[in-house]
C-alpha cells in the first residue's frame, strides 16, 4: 500500500476514486453497511443530560478509514437508506437532510483517516468535527421538520454531543488500535508500528 497522502492533493483524490473499482474495498464497504444495520439494533448507552452512545459511528468511521471519501460517500447513502427502511428510522421520519448528515460525517472521517497516519489527536479532531456538524445540521433539520427554534435545538444538542465526545473518542481509539494490525496485514490500511501516538 502506498504511503500517506495529503487530503488536499490530487493524489489523494485519485486514490480515493480508484477505490470504487477495487472489489476488496467494495466488499468491505458492503460488510460495513451490514454492520451498521446490525449496530442499529444494539441498545444505546445512556449518559448524562439525555446524551447516549449509539454505535453506528464505529462502522462509518472504519469504512471511511479504509474506503476513503468517494466510496465512503456511496457507502453512506446506501447505509443510511437501508438502515432507515430496515430499522424504521429510530422514531425519526425519512428526510434527505439526515442522509446528507451521514454522508458529510463519513466524508469528514475520510479526510482525517484515509491514507493518513493514525494518531489519537486525529481521532479526537475527527470526532469533534463530526459532532459539531451533527449539532449544526441536526438542529436545522429539526427546525425544518418540527418548527422548533434553531438555537434552542442547537444548544441542547451541543451539550449532548460535548458529553459524548470523550467517550466516543476513547471507544474509537480502542477499536482502531485493536483492528489496525489486521487491516494492515490485509492491505486495507497503511501499516503502523507500535501504539497510537498523540
Amino acid at each position: 500500500m502506498s504511503i500517506y497522502k495529503n487530503p488536499f492533493s490530487r493524489a489523494f483524490w485519485r486514490c480515493a476514486a480508484g477505490e470504487v473499482k477495487q472489489m476488496k474495498k467494495l466488499t468491505f464497504a458492503a460488510l460495513m453497511i451490514a454492520l451498521c444495520v446490525m449496530l442499529g439494533y444494539v441498545p444505546s448507552v445512556p449518559l448524562w443530560g439525555g446524551a447516549e452512545i449509539t454505535w453506528g459511528f464505529l462502522a462509518r468511521s472504519v469504512c471511511a478509514w479504509v474506503c476513503g471519501p468517494v466510496l465512503g460517500a456511496v457507502f453512506a447513502v446506501a447505509e443510511d437508506l437501508l438502515s432507515f427502511f430496515l430499522t424504521g428510522g429510530g422514531g425519526y421520519p425519512f428526510f434527505p437532510g439526515y442522509t446528507l448528515t451521514t454522508v458529510l460525517g463519513v466524508l469528514i472521517y475520510a479526510l482525517f483517516f484515509y491514507r493518513q497516519e493514525m494518531t489519537i489527536r486525529r481521532i479526537f479532531l475527527a470526532k469533534l468535527v463530526t459532532n459539531v456538524q451533527n449539532v449544526l445540521l441536526g438542529a436545522l433539520w429539526s427546525s425544518i421538520l418540527y418548527g422548533k427554534a434553531y438555537l434552542v435545538m442547537a444548544s441542547g444538542s451541543a451539550i449532548k454531543n460535548l458529553v459524548m465526545l470523550p467517550f466516543q473518542t476513547v471507544i474509537l481509539v480502542v477499536l482502531f488500535t485493536a483492528i489496525m494490525p489486521a487491516l494492515g496485514r490485509m492491505g486495507l490500511v497503511a501499516k503502523q508500528k507500535g501504539k497510537l501516538k498523540w
